[in-house]
C-alpha cells in the first residue's frame, strides 16, 4: 500500500537554482573614480593656463555619472551590463592613471615640458588638430590595407603551392631561407630607389613584412594537415583541385591566421618607419612632422591613436576568424 502510494505520488521537482547577479560595486567604483577625476580637474589649480580644462573635467563628470546612473540597471542591460561589469575595472584603472597624469603635469608641474604635456594638452589635439590627423589615419589605412592584401594574398598563394608542390617547394624554399629572415625595413634604401614612388616603394615594404609569415605558416599547416584526410577524399573520386580547396586549405585555415597576425603586426611597424622616411601624410608622417616642431602632445596624441588602431584592425581579424573557423569551435584554443 505504501508502495503504490510512494509510486502515484509524483517528486516534487527541485527549484532551479538561479545564479543572483554579480552586485554592480565595480560599476559604482569606475564611477566614481572618474568623478574624482572631474573634481581634481576642475577643482585643484593649475600650474599654467591650460584651455581644455573645463572640456576634461566636464566629460569626466559626465562619464562619472553615467556610469553611477547605469550601475542599479547593469543587470538588465544584456550585452552592455555585461560589459560595464567586466570593463569597469579597467576604467576605474584610467582614471586613476589620468589623476595620477594630472597632478604631476598639470597641477604639479613635476615633470618638465615639453616633454611630458598634460591630458589637457592631448585632449587639445584631438580638437584642434582632427583635419590633419584625421588625415594622416585616412592615408596610412589606405597604405596599410593595399600593402598588407597584396602581401596576404601573395603570401597564402606562394604558401599552398609550396606545401601542395614539390616542384615549387624546391626553387621558393632556398628563396624564403635567404630573403625572410632579413627585417623588411632592411630594404628601405633600395625600395626607394627601385620604385618610381614613396607610395609605391613604402606598399611593397608592407606587403614584404606581410608576406613572409603568412607564407611560413600557410605553407606548414597545408604540410601539416593529416594524411588520412586526402585518402579518403581520394577514395571518394576527389580531384587535385578538390584536395587543395575542400581539404588542405579549410584545415590550414588556423595556421593561416597565426600568420595573417604576425604579419599585421610586422607590416604596422614598416608602415610607421616608411611614413617617416618618404610618404607625405600618415601617422609616420605625422609623427616625423611633431617631433621636428618639439609638438610632443602631437606625438603622443598619434602614438594613442596608433594603439587604438592596430588594436582595432586585430579585432576585426579575431572577428574575421571566428567566422570562418566557425565549424572548428572548440578545437582553436587561441
Amino acid at each position: 500500500m505504501s508502495g503504490s502510494i510512494a509510486a502515484g505520488v509524483a517528486p516534487r521537482a527541485a527549484a532551479p537554482s538561479r545564479k543572483l547577479p554579480r552586485p554592480p560595486w565595480r560599476i559604482v567604483l569606475a564611477g566614481a573614480a572618474w568623478l574624482a577625476l572631474a573634481g581634481v580637474t576642475l577643482g585643484l589649480p593649475e600650474a599654467d593656463d591650460l584651455p581644455e580644462t573645463a572640456a576634461l573635467g566636464s566629460g569626466a563628470a559626465a562619464l562619472g555619472l553615467a556610469l553611477l546612473v547605469l550601475a542599479p540597471a547593469a543587470g538588465r542591460l544584456g550585452t552592455l551590463g555585461v560589459r560595464l561589469r567586466h570593463g569597469s575595472p579597467w576604467l576605474a584603472a584610467l582614471a586613476l592613471a589620468l589623476i595620477a597624469w594630472e597632478a604631476v603635469t598639470a597641477k604639479l608641474a613635476l615633470l618638465p615640458m615639453p616633454f611630458f604635456p598634460s591630458p589637457q594638452a592631448i585632449l587639445e589635439v584631438f580638437l584642434d588638430d582632427w583635419p590633419k590627423l584625421g588625415g594622416s589615419i585616412l592615408n596610412s589605412l589606405i597604405l596599410l590595407s593595399g600593402g598588407y592584401a597584396i602581401g596576404a594574398a601573395t603570401g597564402f598563394v606562394l604558401g599552398v603551392a609550396i606545401g601542395t608542390f614539390r616542384a615549387v617547394g624546391y626553387w621558393a624554399h632556398p628563396v624564403l631561407r635567404f630573403v625572410g629572415p632579413l627585417p623588411a625595413t632592411a630594404w628601405l634604401p633600395l625600395a626607394f630607389f627601385v620604385f618610381p614612388s614613396s607610395w609605391s616603394a613604402s606598399t611593397f615594404l608592407v606587403a614584404l613584412a606581410t608576406g613572409f609569415p603568412v607564407t611560413v605558416l600557410t605553407w606548414s599547416g597545408v604540410a601539416g594537415v593529416n594524411k588520412a584526410y586526402f585518402d579518403v577524399a581520394r577514395t571518394l573520386g576527389a580531384s587535385r583541385g578538390f584536395l587543395i580547396l575542400r581539404v588542405a586549405i579549410p584545415a590550414a585555415l588556423p595556421h593561416v591566421f597565426v600568420g595573417l597576425f604576425m604579419g599585421l603586426g610586422g607590416s604596422f611597424a614598416v608602415l610607421v618607419v616608411a611614413e617617416m622616411l618618404g610618404v607625405k601624410s600618415g601617422l609616420g608622417w605625422y609623427l616625423q612632422w611633431a617631433q621636428g616642431w618639439a609638438a610632443y602632445a602631437n606625438m603622443y596624441a598619434a602614438l594613442i591613436v596608433m594603439a587604438l588602431m592596430c588594436s582595432s584592425l586585430i579585432t576585426l581579424l579575431f572577428r574575421l576568424r571566428d567566422r570562418l573557423l566557425a565549424w572548428q569551435k572548440g578545437l582553436v584554443q587561441w
